[in-house]
């Protein structure tokens, strides 16, 4: 699993790039958007996926929190947060693997 080896291909992981990963998991999806609009930022692997991850999720907490489960979602996008503000390259279900594929990281 990604998580268990700690880093992927794509180079270093600064501590900028782990704050930015954090952020755009405690403010999904904003940060993230705002992530892919920024030159500097949108080419750096480690935030560009996590900047990925944290938009589908947000949209998913926005359609969810109709029924009640957004928070549930978005206390799991913190823990995605925290493990990436880790250096950790997180696997979230389903998601990581759309956003490969559509290989938009």
């Amino acid at each position: 699993m990604a998580e268990e080896m700690g880093a992927m291909p794509g180079g270093e992981v600064t501590q900028d790039d782990k704050l930015w990963a954090l952020l755009s998991y405690i403010f999904c999806p904003l940060i993230g958007i705002i992530v892919l609009l920024l030159e500097d930022k949108k080419n750096r692997p480690f935030l560009k996926y996590n900047a990925w991850v944290s938009i589908v999720l947000g949209v998913l907490v926005i359609i969810l929190s109709w029924f009640c489960v957004g928070i549930l979602v978005w206390f799991y996008a913190l823990y995605l947060g925290i493990k990436s503000y880790g250096g950790e390259w997180v696997e979230v279900p389903v998601i990581s693997d759309f956003v490969r594929n559509q290989g938009w990281a």
